[in-house]
């Protein structure tokens, strides 16, 4: 019993480590869009080829493409949805926080990379 403990708190202790150390390369990178985007294509490029030099992982592919979309749909759509706002003609802000924004993206670009 005793070994099993120790074994999850040697566990949670890595994942602990590895999450904090993840999250800093994470942190780092987000100035470098460019590069990240390039990166991300180069590993979609290698999937890509494996599963055609493969023949398989048709399905997990298929999944993995619904995600992508579904992520995309959320990172072009707006936060707010003009048209379900029942606005009955153009307002004025009426406090400091009621500044005009354009557009917000429901997702943003690096939750969305």
């Amino acid at each position: 019993m005793e070994g099993s403990e120790i074994d999850g708190g040697a566990v949670a202790k890595w994942k602990s480590e590895f999450s904090r150390t993840f999250q800093y390369y994470l942190d780092r990178s987000t100035p470098h869009t460019m590069q990240r985007w390039l990166g991300t294509l180069v590993v979609a490029m290698i999937y890509v080829l494996r599963v055609y030099y493969v023949q398989g992982f048709y399905v997990i592919s298929y999944g993995l493409g619904i995600y992508i979309l579904n992520l995309l749909i959320g990172f072009l759509s707006p936060k707010v949805d003009p048209e379900l706002e029942a606005l009955d003609g153009a307002s004025l802000p009426t406090k400091g926080s009621d500044d005009f924004k354009p557009f917000i993206r429901r997702l943003p670009e690096f939750k969305f990379w």
